[in-house]
């Protein structure tokens, strides 16, 4: 196992979050991430950059920027995917002009990143529009799904209630154009928050959502995201934290990675951290074999981005210091510690729907 902070909080850059990563057809890697100026919080000045890798993930180039400031506040939240179609690569990223004003927004590379073209728009540029990073996602129909949270609140979300509901945009022409949700989850409190898809084994899809009731909540659609139904809690317990989901592809399991903050020793309550995976092996009916990545009561991990190359699975994830800087760390884990036991006391099985450890 590889760990490091590939790009540390500076005074430059007292925040750098919100990474993805794209393994290239030579096999580099190309990590793209936000790099915030002058402040930490998520209304700071802010652009995408991104560096490249050739010893997976160990060393990596010098940092450039992928797509600069173009916003009244900032650019952040990217995600990478490579379109095996036409070997283009695409990046998605947030542009935040105002606290009620937040639009997805998509741009396309011929070469891997080396130029890009013109931004086009994913949301449809009225409101308040979340998507997290590495959240982009390609069906095995060729579908394009982009997982949003839509702020309700004229006001938006940090001067009103903040309610969110989300659904998926979707492209059927490799992201040239793209179609409104018509259905959205929503859920009482804040809502229905930073969701997450996979598609499952059967074609269908499953969103993980963040809330407010303790638990990552889910949603399935039977129709590739048009519809969700089903909405309901997960045995994940969680803060008001996100969650990231993807399938592995040399098993075909599922692997979730969240802060699972039901801990010996960890007060319930707010806290990013611990940073832990757990595995499915139904498409997400029940999960097992509870791993702990990070576990440190003075530090919060959060926003993470799975990736595969080879034997192993390459994670970013933002790390909080006491004093509020933000680094982003790399992990390659190989994927068969994902499978191992740990001695977390009795929570090595979790059955879905019932919130019992076994």
């Amino acid at each position: 196992m590889y760990s490091s902070l590939i790009c540390p909080a500076t005074e430059q850059y007292p925040r750098n979050s919100e990474g993805d990563i794209a393994v290239l057809p030579d096999g580099r890697l190309l990590l793209a991430y936000t790099r915030f100026e002058r402040g930490k919080e998520d209304d700071a000045p802010a652009s995408i950059a991104g560096m490249y890798s050739s010893d997976a993930g160990r060393t990596w180039s010098q940092p450039t920027v992928l797509h600069a400031n173009d916003a009244r506040q900032n650019c952040m939240s990217a995600s990478l995917l490579l379109l095996p179609t036409t070997g283009e690569l695409l990046l998605c990223f947030l542009r935040k002009n105002s606290s009620t004003d937040l639009q997805v927004c998509l741009k396309r590379s011929p070469d891997l990143g080396r130029t890009w073209g013109e931004v086009t728009r994913v949301s449809d540029g009225t409101g308040y529009y979340v998507m997290n990073n590495a959240r982009l996602l390609r069906l095995s129909t060729g579908r394009l799904v982009a997982p949003v949270a839509r702020c309700d609140d004229a006001d938006g979300p940090e001067t009103g209630t903040g309610h969110f509901r989300s659904g998926c945009y979707l492209s059927d022409d490799e992201g040239r154009t793209w179609r409104a949700p018509t259905s959205w989850v929503d859920l009482a409190r804040r809502g229905a928050m930073e969701p997450a898809v996979v598609e499952r084994k059967d074609g269908s899809l499953l969103m993980i959502l963040r809330t407010q009731f303790g638990h990552i909540y889910r949603a399935e659609s039977s129709d590739g995201g048009e519809t969700w139904a089903n909405v309901g809690p997960t045995p994940l317990l969680s803060p008001d934290s996100p969650a990231s989901i993807a399938r592995i592809p040399s098993s075909g399991d599922l692997l979730v990675v969240w802060n699972d903050n039901y801990d010996r020793g960890l007060p319930m309550g707010g806290r990013r951290t611990p940073l832990r995976s757990a595995i499915s092996t139904d498409d997400g009916n029940m999960w097992l074999r509870y791993r702990t990545l990070e576990r440190d009561i003075h530090r919060d991990y959060a926003y993470t981005s799975i990736s595969f190359a080879g034997d192993e699975t390459l994670l970013t994830y933002y790390e909080r210091d006491c004093s509020g800087r933000i680094s982003l760390r790399f992990r390659a884990v190989p994927t068969s510690w994902f499978y191992e036991l740990e001695d977390i006391g009795l929570r090595q099985y979790v059955y879905a729907g019932s919130g019992q450890h076994a």
